[in-house]
Parts: C-alpha cells; sequence; structure tokens
C-alpha cells in the first residue's frame, strides 16, 4: 500500500525512533510523529529529525481523542503505525492501571478516530509476550493461542485483540505485527542490554533475574523496522505476522557477551530475585513475514550486539541524558531490593 503521510506514534521511544529515522531515510513520506514523551519518549534520541522538513513531531498522548482527531485532519493522515505503549514488564507489575490507559484506550482511541477519519491501513506494533511461555521446545506462530501473563502482555493482548474487531466488524484495514526482544540504539536504560552495558562502563553489578537461563530471541531493531513498514505496505488486511531474529539466547549469555565486549570480568555479575510470573523461554517462527512479504532477518548476534556496544560508547551523553533521577528512582527499587532480598533468601 503506497502513501503520502503516516502517523507514527511513540515516536520518540526506542523502537519508534529508529523506525521514524528508517523511513525519513529510505522513503520520501511526510511522517507525523505523536509522542507523550514520558519517561522512555525522548526527543534526543530524533536529533536531527526534528529539524527535518518531512517529520512533523507533536506532543501528546494517543488516549486523547480530540488530538487525535486533530492531527489526522491537519496533516490528512493516510496510515497510522501504532508503537506507544507501555512496554515494560516490571513496571507493570508495580502500576497495571497505566498500561490499560495507554495500551488498550489509546489504541481504541487511534482507531475509532483512524477510522472517522477514513485512513487507509492501521498497523499494530505489539509483541511476542502475548502468546505467554515456551516450554524447551517449539516456536510461537501467528496460531499460538494467547496466553499472557504479566499486566504488560494481557494489555498488549486487549489491544490486539480490538485491532482484529475493527477489521472484522467494521471492515478496517488493519494488520499485526508481533516482534521478539528489540536491541540497538536508543533504548531506554531500563531494558537488559542497554542496563547491562551502563553497568559494566561504570564498573556496578550487573543485576540478572533468578538463575538467568530465562531464553529470549533478539532481534537488532533495524531488522524490526523494515520488517514493520514491509508488513504495513504489503501485508494481507486482518493479518497477523511474527517478527524474530532467529537468536536464541539466555540472559547470561547476553550478560556474558556484553561483557565480553567491554573487557569487564563476569564477577560483576550479581543473581537478584526473580520477578513475579517470569515467561521461561520465547521463540518466534517468522516463516509467514518469508513466505508472504520476503523479509528475513539480516543482522546475526554477535553482529548486532558489537553494533549496540559501539553505539553505547560513543553517545555516553545521550545515555546520560535519558537516566533522570527518576529512572534511577525507578533502577533502586526494583533492582537494589529484589537484591537484598535475594541475599536473604540465600542467607536464611
Amino acid at each position: 500500500m503506497d502513501c503520502n503521510t503516516v502517523l507514527v506514534t511513540g515516536g520518540a521511544g526506542f523502537i519508534g525512533s529508529n523506525f521514524v529515522r528508517y523511513l525519513l531515510a529510505e522513503t520520501p513520506l511526510h511522517v507525523v510523529n505523536l509522542d507523550a514523551l514520558t519517561y522512555a519518549g525522548n526527543l534526543a534520541s530524533l536529533g536531527d529529525c526534528l529539524e527535518h522538513p518531512r517529520h512533523h513531531f507533536v506532543k501528546g498522548s494517543i488516549t486523547n481523542a480530540g488530538l487525535v482527531a486533530h492531527v489526522l485532519r491537519q496533516y490528512a493522515v493516510e496510515g497510522i503505525i501504532n508503537f506507544a505503549a507501555e512496554s515494560h514488564v516490571d513496571r507493570s507489575i508495580l502500576g497495571p492501571q497505566v498500561f490499560v490507559e495507554t495500551n488498550v484506550q489509546g489504541t481504541l482511541t487511534l482507531l475509532t478516530e483512524g477510522r472517522a477519519a477514513g485512513i487507509r491501513r492501521f498497523l499494530q506494533v505489539s509483541t511476542d509476550e502475548v502468546y505467554g511461555s515456551l516450554g524447551d521446545e517449539g516456536r510461537f506462530t501467528e496460531s499460538t493461542p494467547l496466553s499472557a501473563n504479566s499486566p504488560y502482555s494481557a494489555s498488549k493482548a486487549a489491544a490486539d485483540l480490538l485491532v482484529r474487531a475493527f477489521h472484522h466488524t467494521y471492515g478496517m484495514e488493519t494488520v499485526t505485527t508481533r516482534c521478539s526482544n528489540n536491541y540497538g540504539p536508543y533504548q531506554f536504560p531500563e531494558k537488559l542490554i542497554p542496563l547491562m552495558i551502563m553497568n559494566a562502563l561504570a564498573d556496578k553489578p550487573l543485576p540478572v533475574y533468578g538463575d538467568g537461563l530465562n531464553v529470549r530471541d533478539w532481534l537488532y531493531v533495524r531488522d524490526h523496522c523494515t520488517a514493520v513498514w514491509a508488513a504495513f505496505r504489503q501485508g494481507r488486511p486482518g493479518g497477523v505476522y511474527n517478527i524474530g531474529g532467529n537468536n536464541e539466547k539466555t540472559n547470561l549469555e547476553v550478560v556474558r557477551t556484553i561483557l565480553r565486549q567491554v573487557g569487564k570480568p563476569e564477577s560483576l555479575i550479581t543473581f537478584v530475585r526473580d520477578r513475579p510470573g517470569h515467561d521461561r523461554r520465547y521463540a518466534i517462527d517468522s516463516s509467514r513475514m518469508t513466505a508472504e512479504l520476503g523479509w528475513r532477518p539480516e543482522v546475526d548476534f554477535d553482529g548486532g550486539i558489537a553494533a549496540t556496544v559501539r553505539w553505547y560508547l560513543e553517545h555516553r551523553e545521550w545515555l546520560d541524558q535519558v537516566s533522570s533521577g527518576e529512572y534511577r528512582r525507578y533502577y533502586a527499587e526494583m533492582y537494589d531490593r529484589r537484591e537484598r532480598l535475594g541475599t536473604a533468601a540465600r542467607l536464611g
């Protein structure tokens, strides 16, 4: 599907800002970027995009129906790509309400106002976490039943079902993508890889949940961007597409790889008490993306993690800027407390 102007929501966040950069570099599109600039949204992640003549930034929430309607009309938006979400599992355990407000109500607002404005296509960026947890074998396919295990993944599953309902009930042209764990430049440092890089560079303990053997499939963020764009342009209306990197790693493998990259000792690893309901393994089958859209990931984990570490080493000022006082308080609450509890359990 071709269009002239798309609305990218959450375009100042990690994946969204990488996607905005991708669109501006690789397409002639006008990109309207709607972001509430919460803890994970940062204008510094957009850099010179803010001055780009085809980039139009609007500060605001996807739950604000009046604002969404105004933006769609003002810029004659033809398609919506929804990255905006509360996305950290630990935060959803502490306070699930905001996840329902943003991820469910916000998606409903975008769908409702998008339909009223007559947009041509709506793409929902979702997550493999809606499928729940895998055993030692197999991979998630698009027909795997939804079995969300955290308030975050439950809110994303609910949003996915709303997208499906708008297609089947109203004939709205929608596509849903479900990706594995992303990594790369501009990721907020509460997520595993940037957190470990940041702590390792400062010779601080690297907190690893439980035994560190939880398995995730890792997807380099630019590969995710190319997949989302392929799904938006060519995906079947009403279709769901899994996007994976074919890089299954335990958390402990990831952390050890980072320590080798930055030349720091494994003695920095500190095992902390596991979080509630921690899914053991995720793995994605992306064969539908390959068969229908001709997409496949181009970056393997070793190359991607080397590029990611190099980016953080070269952009320490960005890392310092996003590591605000609010983030440090959250970090202390989540990880320092878990370390104390884990130590007490071992000593007890």
